[in-house]
């Protein structure tokens, strides 16, 4: 069953903004509120009829309206044509708000209308949960090709530093082989040398 929408409203910036939300914190969330704005007295729930009616038509979205305007909420807004010292929108003079007296035979309570936008609103929620897990999904395919890739590189690099491994040892191998042959022959030179130099010097004296 889907949770009955309530109006909240608050001022943050250049813009008063409102919303239909199931609650205060789903309405601190969708505002991207760090702080609890209505024990600050900063939000505030809204029986406004027109604001009620501007939000309850767009449940879950955040409409706003330049701050100190009693213009319409709109989801998308302008910038307050005045702004004051340091770009700080010079405030209109308010009167004092108090509560709007409940006209009930005016506006009766459409149940089916508020029925309506609650469903309007778990449908958004729903979409925006199911859109958050395929970027996650996908995010993690990425994540998981990215290590197929590096992984497959490291193996072709171990691989290749082994086989080098491997080759560079045969040729000091060979190079270590060579070197004592080489002394060998020295060695046997050097005897066979001094053995011939020795019959010469016999055959000359």
């Amino acid at each position: 069953m889907a949770q009955k929408l309530k109006t909240y409203q608050t001022s943050l910036g250049f813009f008063d903004q409102a919303i239909a939300a199931p609650s205060m914190k789903a309405a601190l969330e969708a505002w991207g509120a760090d702080s609890n704005l209505f024990h600050q007295g900063a939000a505030r729930e809204s029986d406004d009829p027109d604001v009620v009616a501007a939000t309850m038509a767009k449940p879950g979205v955040v409409l706003k309206r330049p701050v100190g305007s009693t213009g319409p909420f709109r989801e998308h807004a302008e910038l307050p044509a005045k702004l004051g010292v340091a770009g700080k929108p010079m405030k209109a003079p308010r009167k004092p708000e108090g509560r709007k007296p409940k006209n009930d035979a005016a506006r009766p309570v459409d149940e089916a209308a508020e029925r309506k936008a609650a469903l309007a609103y778990a449908r958004e929620r729903k979409s925006r949960e199911r859109e958050q897990a395929k970027e996650e999904a996908a995010r993690q395919k990425e994540r998981e090709r990215r290590q197929q890739a590096i992984d497959k590189a490291q193996a072709a690099l171990d691989r290749a530093e082994a086989e080098h491994s491997e080759r560079a040892a045969a040729v000091r191998a060979a190079t270590e082989a060579l070197e004592k042959k080489s002394q060998a022959e020295e060695d046997r030179w050097s005897k066979e040398k001094e053995r011939l130099a020795t019959a010469l010097k016999r055959a000359r004296s």
